[in-house]
């Protein structure tokens, strides 16, 4: 399968879509049939949505996304993306576990796995900071100044979660926004400093990159790891002592004239010459069932265990047996919400297919605008006396 990456999304959806286009436009008969974002996709419904995202003002900008929700246009090809530390943080907290933002698009959740014709595809949302990696997923809207940001820093459970995938079958393409620690040694980390000096102190310490994108890296090993954040264009392979490699790329911000776009060709186990095919990936699902008691939302939440869960396959049979005709299909269709409404159908559904109660996601729940009462009297509005006189006329 012929799969393009970009970096930074940063909203630019229309100019994803047009170098697509082009590149398909010369390779017509193998064509790029899926696209994958590793964060800042900026998923702005509204105006709302904006100033839910953390950054400057002067850089708030509605951008293209809305017309992709709305219908007014359509991804030409299936697109799934991770979330950065630049998005509509609201919206995408409302489908925590994942799902459809617009039609074609997909969220891959906090963190998730799904799968594309057997590809199997897992990634983590945000970027690490040490002061909020313990925390449970408190935030809620509306967001103040802090809340904003640490929405989107990476959580210990997630990576707990994600730990679980080291003895199942094998990570296709694994996604993240910010770069495994370590992994300029892998390759010329002469070239990264030329093009981004200042990372030379932060090298020489050992603290550039995510300490937990570096355990999932050589935890997982997946065949790909695709990340942005960082704006450069950067390759490496990584060789485990398992004898697996890794190959990975990081990828400029989308704009003219950079290396924002990849195209990779992948071997699919299924495949297949029309549209891709999205299924749910059946032993994430079983993970997320089984550490499901130790999400919380509190600010101060107890640290997760040493151990890991046991996972049988009884569980994934389990989930197997709760699908309507045994479809794997994403749980729940994509479809637009009001912009009173609280919560995520696809979430609900997912949520129930577990038997599993809401804890760090609300209920979907459409509010209804408050109907005025027609007896009712507005007592800040006074109604003119015809025998008062206008001081000011005097």
């Amino acid at each position: 399968m012929r799969v393009a990456v970009v970096g930074c999304s940063h909203g630019e959806l229309d100019a994803m879509y047009a170098t697509i286009e082009h590149i398909n436009s010369m390779e017509n008969e193998e064509p790029v049939q899926l696209l994958l974002c590793c964060g800042d996709f900026q998923c702005f419904r509204n105006e709302a949505d904006v100033e839910c995202m953390a950054c400057p003002p002067k850089y708030r900008s509605l951008g293209v996304f809305h017309e992709y929700y709305t219908g007014a246009k359509v991804a030409p090809v299936l697109t799934i993306f991770i979330g950065g530390n630049h998005e509509a943080s609201n919206y995408l907290q409302d489908l925590y576990y994942g799902g459809y933002v617009a039609p074609n698009i997909f969220y891959l959740g906090c963190a998730g796995v799904v799968q594309v014709n057997g590809l199997r595809i897992a990634g983590m949302s945000g970027i690490y900071k040490s002061h909020d990696y313990t925390l449970g997923h408190f935030e809620r809207y509306p967001y103040d100044n802090s809340t904003m940001r640490s929405i989107y820093h990476v959580r210990e459970y997630q990576v707990y979660q994600l730990g679980h995938l080291k003895d199942k079958a094998p990570i296709d393409i694994f996604l993240s926004h910010d770069w495994p620690r370590g992994i300029e040694q892998y390759g010329r980390a002469d070239l990264l400093l030329r093009r981004k000096p200042f990372l030379r102190d932060e090298i020489a310490r050992g603290e550039f990159g995510s300490p937990p994108g570096e355990y999932l890296l050589h935890t997982l090993q997946p065949s790909y790891w695709f990340s942005g954040h960082m704006h450069v264009k950067f390759a490496a392979i990584v060789n485990h002592p398992s004898l697996k490699s890794t190959k990975f790329l990081a990828l400029d911000k989308c704009l003219p004239n950079r290396d924002f776009m990849q195209v990779v060709n992948i071997p699919a186990p299924q495949k297949s010459t029309t549209t891709p095919t999205l299924t749910m990936d059946l032993e994430w699902l079983a993970v997320l069932r089984a550490t499901h008691h130790l999400a919380s939302a509190d600010r101060n939440r107890p640290r997760v265990p040493e151990e890991d869960m046991t996972i049988e396959q009884a569980d994934v049979e389990w989930i197997q047996s709760r699908l309507p005709d045994g479809r794997i299909d994403w749980i729940c269709p994509f479809e637009q919400v009001a912009a009173t409404t609280v919560g995520n159908r696809q979430t609900d559904a997912l949520l129930n297919l577990l038997k599993l109660p809401h804890v760090v996601t609300t209920p979907h729940v459409e509010r209804l605008a408050a109907v005025a009462d027609p007896n009712s009297i507005d007592i800040d509005q006074e109604e003119a006396d015809p025998n008062a006189i206008d001081i000011d006329d005097l």
